[in-house]
């Protein structure tokens, strides 16, 4: 059974859309109004669940194993919902859980670090290994985040900010290899 597939009532209406040079995990699931920028990746055991609200998620950007990605739906306690917004050259780190929030772009989200609805995290971020943001909370630009419920740490150095392009470079470089050398044609 493929990784993308339509799940749901008006399932046509919500089909994964993928952009150019596109690695999503046979092990993965990625369903409903999801749209990936070119050069994704969805490492294996991911889930992002766009089956109730839409998650768009922008080029160069890795969701590595394990990780769950969720929107909020619309409904008497959330008129409008959360969708799920994620920029470009993000890397979310293994078992990250991301739900009905917005991240900027060039943001590292650390191993086992979870966002909550309604909360924005702004460019250039790096939220620590086992982090939590909680709702409506927002990240400035510039900083590391650390703790549960997460404190602005300390501005970034430059070999940190200059990590974001690299990661992304990094990971869009090993997707490349995985279409290349593992996908069946």
């Amino acid at each position: 059974m493929s990784p993308l597939r339509p799940h749901g009532k008006d399932s046509e209406e919500k089909i994964p859309r993928l952009g150019n040079g596109v690695y999503v995990d046979p092990q993965s699931a990625v369903i409903g109004d999801v749209v990936l920028g070119d050069d994704c990746s969805v490492w294996p055991m991911a889930v992002v669940r766009g089956d109730m609200h839409r998650i768009r998620i922008g080029a160069r950007t890795s969701v590595q194993d394990g990780a769950v990605l969720h929107i909020t739906h619309a409904g008497p306690f959330n008129e409008d919902g959360w969708p799920l917004i994620i920029g470009e050259d993000v890397t979310i780190g293994h078992n990250a859980c991301l739900h009905g929030c917005t991240v900027g772009n060039r943001v590292l989200i650390g191993i086992g670090a979870t966002v909550l609805d309604g909360a924005v995290i702004e460019d250039e971020v790096v939220l620590a290994a086992g982090a939590l943001v909680p709702p409506g909370k927002r990240l400035a630009s510039g900083y590391l985040y650390v703790g549960a419920p997460c404190k602005q740490a300390r501005p970034l150095k430059e070999a940190e900010r200059q990590f974001f392009s690299y990661s992304a470079a990094n990971y869009a470089k090993l997707k490349d290899q995985y279409l290349t050398e593992h996908v069946q044609p």
